[in-house]
């Protein structure tokens, strides 16, 4: 490999964990996004059913609630429950120094709170005279975190605050010169190379969040979204693939369109790199009908199922939405037929993009549960107690949720009494007694538990030492 081409794999891997970091501050609160949105849709006084004093509810959640819970995760992901609280503290300097809701401030103090305590603890280990432990405990985490606030509030606030409103500018200026159907050229390779979190959790949401508390919408919401693209992508496999694309292309549309689950379709995009000309068309054509029609969400649909999508239109809004969603699979779909009626994929070529999806985003993609795979190795657990099993992934929700709940009956049909969870890599419980992970993050499971066994796994959904430990188990 040349230093060019490693450089720029370094950096790709560098944005990767970056969009990862931030996702992993929001997406454990998307349950509160939530709420607020549905809160903000229902009872503000142009919602569904609109009542002055429970829309008092609105901004306190988004000025105070969401922020702080964003700041409280992030410190939690450096340093634990200890970084959490001076993570959530620290936040509240720059939520008070500013007009606006600070969820960019929240994910730079939350990160910077965690650290600065984990850091002092790390300074003073041992050192502490016995018997003065919680004394130096409480009053250091007490001090770091009022020093951070005011830091905060006087310093890194009002940049954080200058920073937000030029992006909010630059975005305002792209919709009045109806040039945001143009942002499809970026955002939707990204998607495909997995950094869709950098964009999405770092500029989007946090702008989309203040416009919708503003004007009741944002379509900003929509522009990573909208399943319209991929629905397309996936229909035209249906009709006009060959081979196990076309086998699968159906059972996938079900999983992207309903499910919310975007990336199963990323592998037919890399079978055949074309597509991605469909992705963007679809994409741009969604945001330009959505500028036409005036179409925004109330808050962030997560995952990005059609019904949460559905969920998140505003009172009047919901036909403008989903004609955004329709012409962007009507326009993906046209374009994708156009070339895979040329195309010479085969079989192969989509079981090669689904390994490379997994290289890429650095597990395995949802596409592989619909191909048939090699049998992986033999699962190997010292023989021990075992209590805990964990299913762990980056953000700790999609695949590992999903391998999570296939465990778990088959646990219980087994009649063992063992608990199996998920959770992301970064929060992996340390009284887990199995931690199972997709084989291409395993190493960072291992740095993170060591003590734990550790089972790699080709997929998720479908893997044959599921069945083997069990038996072990037994």
């Amino acid at each position: 490999m040349s230093s060019e081409t490693k450089s720029s794999s370094n950096f790709k891997v560098k944005i990767q964990r970056f969009g990862s970091h931030l996702s992993g501050m929001i997406m454990p609160n998307i349950g509160a996004f939530i709420a607020w949105g549905l809160i903000t849709a229902l009872f503000i006084p142009t919602g569904w059913w609109p009542n002055e004093e429970l829309a008092k509810l609105v901004d306190p959640m988004i000025l105070f609630l969401l922020p702080i819970l964003i700041g409280f995760t992030g410190g939690r992901l450096v340093y634990d429950i200890r970084g959490g609280v001076v993570g959530a503290t620290a936040t509240m300097g720059v939520i008070v120094g500013a007009d606006i809701p600070m969820f960019l401030g929240a994910m730079v103090m939350g990160p910077l709170g965690g650290y600065a305590i984990k850091k002092f603890d790390q300074a003073i280990d041992g050192k502490v005279r016995q018997g003065f432990e919680m004394l130096v405990n409480n009053f250091s985490a007490g001090i770091i975190a009022g020093i951070l606030t005011i830091i905060g509030f006087k310093g890194i606030g009002p940049i954080v605050l200058t920073l937000n409103k030029t992006l909010a500018a630059g975005v305002e200026t792209l919709v009045q010169a109806n040039l945001l159907p143009l942002a499809s050229i970026i955002i939707e390779p990204a998607k495909v190379l997995f950094l869709n979190n950098a964009i999405n959790h770092g500029i989007l949401g946090p702008i989309g969040i203040e416009q919708a508390a503003r004007e009741g919408m944002s379509i900003l919401f929509l522009l990573e979204a909208n399943p319209g693209p991929g629905l397309g992508i996936l229909l035209a496999f249906v009709f006009f693939g060959k081979g196990m694309a076309k086998q699968s292309a159906s059972g996938a549309t079900v999983i992207h369109f309903f499910g919310g689950i975007h990336e199963i379709y990323f592998p037919y995009i890399l079978m055949k790199p074309a597509l991605i000309l469909a992705a963007i068309g679809g994409g741009a054509a969604g945001v330009f009908t959505l500028l036409l029609f005036n179409g925004g969400l109330v808050a962030a649909p997560s995952p990005g199922s059609i019904f949460a999508v559905a969920a998140m239109a505003p009172r009047g809004g919901f036909l403008a939405v989903m004609a955004g969603v329709l012409v962007a699979a009507t326009v993906s779909f046209l374009i994708a037929s156009v070339i895979l009626k040329g195309s010479k994929a085969t079989d192969d070529d989509l079981a090669k993009a689904t390994e490379k999806t997994s290289a890429l985003k650095g597990k395995e993609s949802r596409a592989s549960s619909l191909i048939v795979k090699e049998e992986e190795a033999p699962a190997t657990v010292e023989e021990k107690e075992v209590n805990k099993i964990i299913f762990a992934c980056d953000a700790g929700m999609g695949s590992s949720a999903m391998g999570a709940s296939i465990m778990k009956n088959k646990v219980k049909k087994a009649g063992l009494s063992i608990d199996v969870a998920n959770s992301s890599i970064s929060n992996i419980p340390m009284d887990a007694d199995i931690v199972i992970t997709h084989k291409d993050l395993t190493d960072r499971a291992k740095a993170k538990h060591p003590d734990a066994a550790h089972i790699s796994v080709e997929n998720f959904l479908n893997s044959p030492k599921y069945d083997e430990l069990i038996e072990k188990l037994k």
